[in-house]
């Protein structure tokens, strides 16, 4: 499946996990356009989680303490849905969605739909671990495609906190200021 910069991310992710996937492919989204699409970012703390049904589907919904935020929209997401899980004895995966962890710390690149659902842009893309003052995020495991639909590789991409917030604030200036 690919997915076309026309949809949002967050109705991927949700077609998604209502579909069996054996693969997930997806845009490669730079940090600007992370940054551009997201409805909020920010620095938590995961501090639960539960899951649960929504139709077909399955999320587990994590609870955030937001430590800090870098964008936000008018409601600040204190709970995030990550597509798959497990309820009543069903688990259902969905490649390529992002791992989190009770206890740790991350920077979240965020959307919420029209119903009120936030996740992760991007599927693993939008999830950054905090490493004391540095962040790191794995190279995605699903098939990434580039603007024109060619397979690209993606990158790791590790860096201090403070240069991601610096080059998301840009990103964010550049698109008020009228500059894309």
């Amino acid at each position: 499946m690919r997915v076309s910069s026309k949809l949002p991310i967050g109705l991927v992710a949700t077609i998604l996990a209502i579909s069996p996937v054996l693969g997930t492919t997806l845009e490669q989204l730079t940090l600007a356009d992370m940054a551009r699409q997201s409805t909020s970012i920010v620095r938590a703390r995961v501090t639960g989680s539960r899951s649960a049904s929504q139709g077909s589907a399955i999320y587990t919904y994590f609870q955030l303490q937001v430590l800090e935020t870098w964008k936000a929209s008018p409601q600040n997401a204190t709970e995030v849905a990550v597509p798959g899980g497990a309820v009543d004895g069903i688990r259902q995966s969905v490649n390529g969605a992002p791992e989190l962890k009770t206890g740790q710390e991350y920077v979240l690149f965020l959307w919420t739909s029209r119903s009120g659902l936030t996740q992760v842009i991007g599927l693993s893309q939008g999830r950054f671990s905090v490493l004391g003052d540095m962040v790191q995020r794995p190279p995605a495991s699903e098939l990434m495609l580039d603007r024109s639909g060619r397979p690209v590789a993606d990158q790791a991409m590790r860096l201090s906190i403070q240069d991601l917030r610096t080059q998301v604030l840009q990103s964010l200036h550049q698109t008020a200021g009228g500059v894309k």
